[in-house]
């Protein structure tokens, strides 16, 4: 022997040494440990096929019956052979299948043995026919079948056999014919678990539904562009519909489809709920009643329950002496400026092509969008009960019940109670007073020459603003009332009398009664802790902020400042 092969002796062992292996009987399985015995019933990569541990009946059935036959395959119990069940299916019938499989192989094992037992020789030459087991899903969808092999000489598995079982059993729906026919001639039909019936799934029908072809939400959310410049003609607030036009579509709800389980039982289904277009002002339905119209062209607006469509004003250049001042119960579309001296007032939204100059009000009652910006003079008015979006303010007292957004804002008397942003654009906020209940965000606060700006934040703005102009017209009432009385009796004095006093009255409750809603406001604010707070690049010296009853002044430049209240104190950061 040469020294290579006396290494390879040593490492591996000679083959001379090892004993001749016997021939393997094919009709014998060979001897396998236990854990690879029972790897063999699982799998552990397929989730359908069913763990057996090594005392299940199933087991001994499996032994006693190999032993008879010399060679049997070993068994296969899986759920789902051609993956076509869906997997909470098979997660949840395992656990049946677990137990109910336990149950049936110890009963037949009990047999089997009771017979081998008998107490004559005829009773034991008689022996056990083969018997189906069926195993039914919880939802009576899909029958299963585990045929238990014939014992001490009994019949074997024929097809009419297991058709009576079926018969007795009930299981008449679904049946799958080829596999109930395959099986009585398959080699490993004993212990195999074949899916022989198959029933129809009941469908619930699907709920109506609207198609809306207008937004029910509105974004009002401004996008600067590349410039950090904002496109304020192109805002798309609102939604505009000619008469006839279609709003949302009504999708009709659908019936349901009864099942039968493979016991021939049927299941049966929801039909879908049905549901109504929200029809509101200036709307009718179709004459198919699936479609919701515009009655009026107009502006098509969600009210939270319905659509509504607003009528639209439109006017083709300056509101002026042409036009005279405008009050509308819908939408005002303004293609030019609104001049000095004239009033535009809309329940609607207001949107204003070019500028709104000195000594003029504007009230809206959703948004006001203006283009070209909104040039006062201290006497300039403008009000809103949503968001404005202008592209500049100047010289002007704002009220705005949500936010405002804009590029500049130049002594402003501002009353917001959402956010002010001033970020787009030049992003400046310089001299005038910002009272804002939540925020402040802009890019620049005060001037280098120190430029007195006034940030005010916190509480109920719009309110103390009411309260401000009742408080003046109170005092213009008095005035009046005074000048009344100290003029000769007459007539007219007496009628203009009574009116004033009427007048006077009438402000001093809505006086009264804002009181107490700040009041109110002012306690519920202090209970939740809320304030509001200023976000800003570079916050200039002379730049005053006020966070409910503390105030400070900053005496020299801050960037990228942040100043919120703190412990009760306002801290700069």
């Amino acid at each position: 022997m040469s020294i290579k092969e006396k290494l390879a002796a040593l490492l591996f062992g000679s083959k001379e040494a090892q004993p001749e292996q016997e021939q393997e009987d094919p009709h014998v399985l060979p001897e396998q440990p236990e854990a690879a015995q029972e790897s063999s019933f699982l799998p552990a990569e397929d989730p359908a096929l069913l763990k057996l541990s090594a005392d299940h009946p199933l087991q001994q059935l499996y032994a006693i019956r190999r032993q008879e036959s010399g060679y049997l395959p070993i068994p296969r119990l899986c759920l789902d052979e051609d993956g076509a069940l869906p997997p909470e299916v098979i997660s949840r019938e395992k656990i049946r299948l677990q137990a109910g499989l336990r149950t049936a192989s110890a009963a037949r094992l009990k047999s089997v043995q009771n017979q081998s037992k008998g107490a004559d020789q005829a009773e034991r030459s008689a022996g056990l026919d083969a018997c189906p087991w069926f195993f039914l899903s919880a939802d009576g969808l899909y029958a299963w079948a585990l045929v238990f092999p014939p014992a001490g000489g009994g019949r074997e598995l024929t097809r009419e056999l297991l058709h009576q079982a079926m018969a007795e059993q009930g299981i008449s729906y679904g049946v799958d014919e080829r596999a109930a026919s395959r099986l009585p001639r398959d080699e490993g039909r004993y212990f195999t678990l074949c899916l022989l019936a198959r029933g129809k799934p009941a469908f619930d029908g699907k709920n109506g539904n609207i198609v809306d072809y207008v937004p029910r939400v509105v974004e009002r959310v401004l996008e600067t562009d590349e410039y950090d410049q904002v496109d304020y003609t192109a805002l798309n607030l609102t939604h505009n519909v000619e008469a006839g036009q279609e709003i949302c579509r009504l999708i009709r709800p659908t019936e349901g489809e009864p099942g039968r389980t493979v016991l021939d039982q049927e299941i049966p289904a929801k039909s879908g709920r049905a549901v109504s277009l929200p029809k509101g002002r200036n709307t009718e339905i179709s004459e198919d009643g699936e479609a919701l119209l515009a009655s009026v062209a107009g502006h098509v607006e969600f009210t939270g329950r319905s659509f509504q469509v607003k009528p639209v004003l439109e006017i083709p250049g300056n509101v002026d002496f042409s036009t005279g001042s405008i009050k509308y119960l819908g939408d005002v579309n303004i293609k030019g400026d609104v001049l000095t001296g004239f009033t535009v007032r809309a329940m609607g939204s207001i949107w204003v092509g070019g500028v709104i100059e000195a000594g003029s009000t504007v009230e809206a009652g959703g948004d006001l969008t203006v283009v070209k910006g909104i040039l006062g003079d201290g006497t300039t008015i403008v009000r809103s009960q949503r968001c404005i979006f202008a592209k500049y303010i100047e010289n002007a007292t704002i009220y705005v019940k949500e936010n405002l957004q804009t590029d500049v804002i130049i002594n402003g008397s501002i009353y917001c109670d959402g956010e002010v942003l001033v970020r787009s654009g030049r992003g400046a906020v310089i001299g005038g007073r910002i009272w804002a209940a939540r925020k402040v965000s802009a890019t620049d606060v005060g001037s280098k020459a120190e430029c007195r700006t006034s940030i005010v934040l916190g509480g109920l703005p719009c309110t103390n603003f009411e309260r401000e102009l009742v408080h003046k017209e109170l005092e213009e009432q008095e005035l009046e009332l005074e000048r009344l009385e100290s003029q000769p009796d007459s007539p007219a004095k007496a009628s203009l009398l009574g009116k004033t006093r009427i007048k006077l009255s009438t402000s001093a409750l809505r006086l009264q009664q804002l009181e107490t809603e700040l009041a109110d406001i002012k306690e519920e604010v202090q209970d939740r802790g809320e304030e509001g707070r200023l976000e800003c690049a570079v916050a200039y010296a002379g730049t005053e902020i006020t966070i409910g009853n503390e105030i400070t002044r900053l005496q020299e430049e801050k960037r990228h400042c942040v100043a919120k209240l703190v412990g009760g104190e306002i801290v700069v950061m």
